[in-house]
Order: C-alpha cells, then sequence, then structure tokens
C-alpha cells in the first residue's frame, strides 16, 4: 500500500457525488475518499445504490483522474442493520477498487450491545478479507475515542491482517481533550489509515477546518508518521463547523486552502 494523500468527500457533504468529485478535481487531489455514511454524508447510499451507479461513479472517477482509495462506510456496528449495511459498504468499496472501508464501532452503550459488536465484527473482517481489503477502525464514538481506548479493542478481535486503526486526531480531541500527538503512537503499530483533520477548540467543541488552519499540530502529526515510517493513505477532511456547510463556492475553496496547506505541510498531492 503506497502512502498517497486523498481528499475526502466530506467537504462537500450536502451536495451530489458528482459535485463532490469535481470540486475534489478541481482542487487538485488525484485521490479520493468517498463518503457512503447513511445520514451523515452519503454521496453514495449504501442502501439504495444499485450497481449501475456504482459503475457510473467509477467512470466519472476515471475521467476525472481520481483514484478511489477509500470509503467511509461507517455504522453502528453493534446493530444487525448497521452490520449489514457495513457489509454493503464493503461489497462497494470492492467494486470501485479500493484499498481501505472506514467505520466505527458504533455506539454500544451495553454489555450486550458492546457483545454485538465483537460478534459482528468478526463476520465482516472476513467479508473484507475476502475482497483484499483492510478495515479501518476509526478513533470516534464511546468505545473507542481514541487509540489508546482502542488497542484492547483490536487486540480482542485479532484480525491485524485486516483490521487496524483508522486515526483522526480530531476527534480524539473532539471526544475527549486528549493529546493526539501522545495518543497517536497507541496506533501507529495498526495504522492503516490516517484522517487528516484539524480542530478550533476543545472537547466537545464542533469546529474542523482545512487541516493547517486549525490549533493542533500537524506537522508534528506527520513528523511522527514518517518516523514511524507509515505508508499509508493521509486523508484530508474538512467538516466546517457549528453552523453547518456553506454555499458549494465555499466549500470548493476549502478543498482548495486545504490543498495549499498539505503542499506547504510537504505533502504530495
Amino acid at each position: 500500500m503506497e502512502r498517497v494523500v486523498l481528499g475526502s468527500t466530506i467537504v462537500f457533504a450536502p451536495y451530489t457525488i458528482d459535485q463532490a468529485l469535481e470540486g475534489l478535481a478541481d482542487a487538485g487531489y488525484r485521490a479520493c475518499e468517498i463518503g457512503a455514511v447513511k445520514g451523515w454524508f452519503e454521496h453514495i447510499d449504501p442502501d439504495t445504490v444499485t450497481d449501475r451507479e456504482i459503475d457510473r461513479i467509477g467512470q466519472k472517477l476515471a475521467d476525472l483522474g481520481l483514484k478511489p482509495v477509500s470509503l467511509s462506510g461507517h455504522a453502528q456496528l453493534q446493530t444487525d442493520e448497521g452490520a449489514d449495511r457495513f457489509a454493503r459498504a464493503i461489497d462497494i468499496a470492492a467494486a470501485l477498487g479500493m484499498e481501505i472501508v472506514n467505520t466505527y464501532t458504533g455506539d454500544a452503550t451495553t454489555e450486550e450491545e458492546r457483545e454485538a459488536y465483537f460478534a459482528n465484527v468478526a463476520a465482516l473482517c472476513d467479508r473484507a478479507a475476502g475482497h483484499g481489503l483492510k478495515i479501518g477502525m476509526e478513533t470516534d464514538s464511546n468505545m473507542l475515542p481514541t487509540a489508546e481506548a482502542g488497542v484492547a479493542i483490536l487486540d480482542r478481535i485479532d484480525r491485524p491482517e485486516v483490521l487496524g486503526f483508522n486515526y483522526d486526531p480530531g476527534n480524539v480531541v473532539y471526544y475527549t481533550g486528549a493529546d493526539p500527538l501522545t495518543d497517536i503512537h497507541f496506533a501507529l503499530p495498526r495504522l492503516v489509515h490516517f484522517h487528516f483533520k484539524d480542530k478550533i477548540g476543545g472537547k466537545g467543541v464542533f469546529n474542523f477546518p482545512p487541516p493547517g488552519d486549525g490549533e493542533l499540530d500537524m506537522t508534528g502529526l506527520i513528523a511522527i508518521l514518517d518516523e514511524a515510517r507509515y505508508s499509508g493513505p493521509i486523508s484530508a477532511e474538512v467538516e466546517f463547523d457549528e453552523r453547518g456547510w456553506p454555499e458549494y463556492d465555499a466549500c470548493r475553496a476549502a478543498a482548495v486552502r486545504s490543498v495549499e496547506n498539505l503542499r506547504r505541510m510537504g505533502l504530495t498531492v
């Protein structure tokens, strides 16, 4: 797996997949992560998308010169519905020739739900392995808000050839207020995907500007990745703030700004 910098379609969350892909390509990205998260950013709706539409998206990507590397397919994995939805996300990622499908644990609140999560993930790992895909479990939600908390979860699942961390430093601060420069070290041995998401404000503050425009030490995180010889994807995310997503042109400007900052930080886009 080569280290490649991606643009996530989340910067264009309210808009169509064609608008999102065109905006990323216009900004200068040559690879991307596509959202298939029900109710959040469903540029691909895992419940309703047809094989014909997946083929059309594949052609659109080819026409734009965008390589699809990863899919955000986050689902509540402690539920049967969420597990089925993520299984479909795995199949979609495989059909588009991707390498990684990302998710999170889901918000399991009881011991029964936690156990259901572990049971469901085992089967999903087998499904991903059958397609030659890896699963990135994101630092997100109540079960796995930090990599430090996630080590025991990945240890129990024990599928290192398939399952690893998708590290999101912005989420780590948002959910816990922890320091990503410290916490990321728990993820490095099993890091398969990196959400390069900056942050303004502390715990509980929803404000995620273009990477490099926030308060996190993004260059310090790159240095840690370099020292660890991390070679997986780095996916730039922008989620704006509590006011929600702006008009399309402002989203496009945020994507352009992200590319400028990434290049200034020494990343090849």
